[in-house]
């Protein structure tokens, strides 16, 4: 069974030779460590280490204004504090370079907590009497699927765009998929030097159900053999150039064409090697490789199927030396799965698959800790990418194959979890439009975040006057930054689904890098003091329209106010040039669309003659006129109508949005203004939350549970989405349980071009649930 032709997979160049000292630049915060792991096996290693990281942090607070004259004082001090966090790291490196790094591990290790390290792999009796030498820990070894399938639950729980399936020949070779909220259950084909195939029902219950003896040792053991190639990586590489066709039987080889009798196409193997024997010639080294490799694929995807049939399992997930992210490998996997379940079931293969082991191992050996009760996520900044030529760990700039050097996870601070109204979990995709996908906007929005360095950079810069440092810091950013996207042009996959947020997320992770956790935090401070000298005028002119005309002004007061955002180019241009632009001359240069009428009179119509909403959760974007003149009056006439309102704001600071801490001084200080206000928030009719992110998108599976709950008890029956971030480049076609606003200007010529309007065209997107 092959496909016609077996071509190839060119165009990856040679195989990964991982790793090159000095590890300084790869075993980062080492003198921080507290915990180890390793999982050897026969050609890589793969340490695991959990450490304290101290960074930099923005904390804003109320300054103590009673009696005094606060005309021209700030409305809040912003001070930049120390903050440990906790990271685990995770490295592969070659085995041939075991003893050198345990070497650097040792001379660089300072606090470590633990006098034993969990290992696993068959590596971990070998290099045992090593190990415990030069560290001076014990090693304490783990069973190897144990480690496995408690690796595999971790990242499939915590990132995103952990999933993909094979595509050959594609355009897009990664297809990612959407994290099911129930992860369980699956059936996990570990493909080492045999095959295992373990069906995995919970955390805790797992059974091995059958496996094969013909695996990957197979491959190399007979592949030494018909090749004279003892390297596994280069046997592979002999197989990514041959053409089975020369040596397997093809069904037309021995029918004249395809046997129309038993449903079989011409070009499927009817017998591996089976020209061997009849034909008198020399077959290529390349040609055999092939052939041995879909003769292994091939029984493996059929073996895989049928136990994946006979459990009623509709998820396969591959891992173990033989994939390794070789497209190789994963081609022929996925082709003979395609094609024994009929096109039911995808191969499915893991971005991190090469550190399910040592995750594992690190897991067992921090059990005391629960650290499956936190979330965590994927920090980019200090991530190697899938086939990624890492090119901002220097000297590292090769070909590889696809494997990755370093993962890197930051536990959050708050437990994630779904929107509990969103209408189906399994099929939300945050994202509106998929860049690995489309090349034509993945080379715009690549160029444009190119644009805007410079500018982030010279911003981060000036955030901290006072740093000697801060210059140095900012370039060594720019260049970080810099090196991210060049990656992500070569290797748009190279962290899951590339997108707009995928690509502002990865920016923020490289400022925090180099401690610039807020450089908008003093042009927030600023814009938000000018604005609540403004809020009351805003009010007396709201309070004196007729209602109808009132609700008009108010959904054009909350998209002018959405104006104000210094992530878009187009805007910070205008703000930096006309210091006076004001709330007033933003509602003059919206660009109404013609179809924003049917979407707000359909809203009205719901104003005017259905019952008042029971609770509104609002997902607020920018700080200053946004928030103030624009939400709030939004807020307050939801209030008035007798709809609670549960306001949700950013963990941390990205761009200008609005955090969390910045929206409790702003309300108290509109509280002292507005009776409204203050009465809601007294009686607990406005509610701040966090959303856990910190981020200027919102992905509605990863949200803070304390505001999930929230949802839940205060029966929350209207979700009002605002911003390009969260409502255009996110969210724009998700789906939820009750009625939705999805509200934004475009701020952008070339989306609002796409999108079919002018710059500063608005959305407003009314939508009610099908019954």
């Amino acid at each position: 069974m092959a496909e016609r032709g077996g071509r190839g997979s060119g165009g990856h160049g040679s195989l990964d030779k991982s790793i090159t000292l000095p590890p300084d630049e790869i075993f980062r915060n080492l003198e921080n460590a507290k915990r180890f792991a390793i999982d050897i096996g026969g050609s890589l290693t793969k340490l695991a280490y959990y450490s304290t990281v101290q960074h930099k942090v923005a904390r804003v607070r109320s300054f103590d204004h009673s009696g005094k004259d606060i005309e021209n004082e700030p409305l809040y001090e912003i001070s930049v504090q120390e903050e440990i966090t906790a990271r685990l790291h995770f490295i592969k490196f070659e085995n041939t370079y075991i003893e050198t790094c345990l070497d650097f591990i040792k001379d660089h290790l300072v606090n470590t907590e633990t006098k034993v390290i969990k290992a696993t792999g068959g590596g971990a009796y070998k290099f045992k009497d090593l190990i415990e030498k030069k560290l001076g820990l014990k090693v304490d070894k783990e069973d190897v699927m144990t480690c496995l399938i408690k690796g595999c639950n971790f990242v499939l729980r915590n990132i995103p765009h952990e999933v993909f399936a094979y595509q050959k020949d594609s355009d897009t070779e990664f297809r990612f998929q959407t994290n099911h909220p129930n992860i369980f259950p699956y059936l996990l084909v570990n493909i080492g030097s045999g095959v295992s195939m373990v069906k995995v029902e919970t955390e805790d219950k797992f059974e091995w159900i059958g496996g094969s003896s013909i695996g990957g040792g197979t491959f190399w053991g007979l592949g030494a053999l018909l090749t004279k190639t003892k390297k596994f990586d280069e046997l592979l590489q002999l197989a990514s150039k041959g053409q089975h066709t020369n040596v397997d039987m093809l069904v037309k080889d021995v029918y004249g064409g395809a046997c129309h009798t038993l449903g079989l196409s011409g070009n499927l193997i009817a017998s591996s090697f089976g020209k061997s024997t009849t034909a008198d010639k020399e077959f290529s080294k390349e040609d055999m490789a092939k052939s041995l490799l879909h003769m292994i694929s091939n029984d493996i995807g059929q073996l895989a199927c049928l136990y994946a049939k006979l459990h009623s399992l509709d998820k396969i997930y591959f891992g173990g030396f033989f994939i390794r992210g070789h497209p190789v490998t994963m081609r022929t996997i996925s082709y003979s799965i395609n094609y024994f379940s009929k096109g039911e079931v995808q191969a499915l293969f893991l971005r991190h698959e090469g550190y399910l082991g040592a995750i594992g191992a690190f897991l067992k050996g921090a059990e005391q800790d629960n650290p499956n009760q936190y979330s965590w996520g994927e920090n980019y900044a200090g991530s190697s990418g899938l086939m990624s030529t890492s090119p901002d760990v220097y000297p590292l700039q090769r070909t590889r194959s696809g494997t990755f050097d370093m993962l890197e996870m930051d536990r959050l601070e708050r437990p994630l979890v779904n929107l509990p109204l969103l209408k189906d979990p399994s099929t939300y995709i945050p994202d509106t439009v998929d860049l690995t996908d489309d090349a034509m906007a993945r080379k715009y929005w690549l160029t444009c975040f190119e644009e805007a360095l410079d500018g982030v950079a010279k911003r981060a810069a000036a955030s901290q006057p006072d740093s000697v440092d801060a210059l140095e810091r900012a370039e060594k950013f720019r260049q970080k930054y810099w090196n991210k996207l060049q990656t992500l042009r070569q290797q748009p996959f190279a962290y899951g689904t590339l997108t707009v947020r995928s690509l502002l997320d990865t920016r923020e992770h490289c400022l925090n890098e180099f401690n610039f956790p807020d450089p908008y935090s003093k042009v927030k401070q600023k814009e938000n003091g000018i604005a609540l000298k403004c809020f009351q005028s805003v009010i007396e002119s709201l309070d004196s329209l007729g209602w109808e005309e009132r609700q008009f002004a108010l959904v054009k007061g909350l998209l002018a106010g959405n104006v104000f955002d210094w992530g878009a180019k187009a805007v910070s241009d205008v703000l930096e040039s006309e210091p006076q632009f004001g709330f007033e001359e933003a509602k003059s240069k919206l660009q109404e669309r013609p179809w924003l009428e049917d979407s707000y009179s359909q809203w009205l119509e719901r104003l005017k003659e259905g019952p008042p909403h029971k609770c509104a959760l609002i997902f607020a974007d920018n700080s200053g006129i946004d928030i103030i003149l624009g939400v709030f009056p939004f807020v307050r006439e939801l209030l008035s109508r007798g709809t609670e309102v549960i306001l949700a704001c950013n963990s941390g600071p990205a761009l200008n949005d609005v955090t969390y801490s910045e929206s409790l001084i702003v309300t108290e200080r509109i509280a002292a203004m507005d009776p409204i206000i203050q009465s809601a928030l007294r009686e607990e009719k406005l509610l701040l939350v966090q959303t856990g992110s910190s981020s200027p998108c919102l992905d509605l599976s990863r949200l803070d549970k304390g505001l999930a709950v929230l949802v839940r008890e205060r029966k929350t029956d209207l979700v009002i989405i605002e911003g390009m971030g969260r409502a255009i480049h996110t969210n724009y076609q998700a789906a939820l349980k009750c009625e939705s606003l999805k509200l934004a200007v475009i701020k952008n010529s070339w989306l609002a071009e796409r999108l079919g309007g002018k710059i500063f065209s608005v959305i407003f997107k009314y939508e009610v649930p099908c019954k």
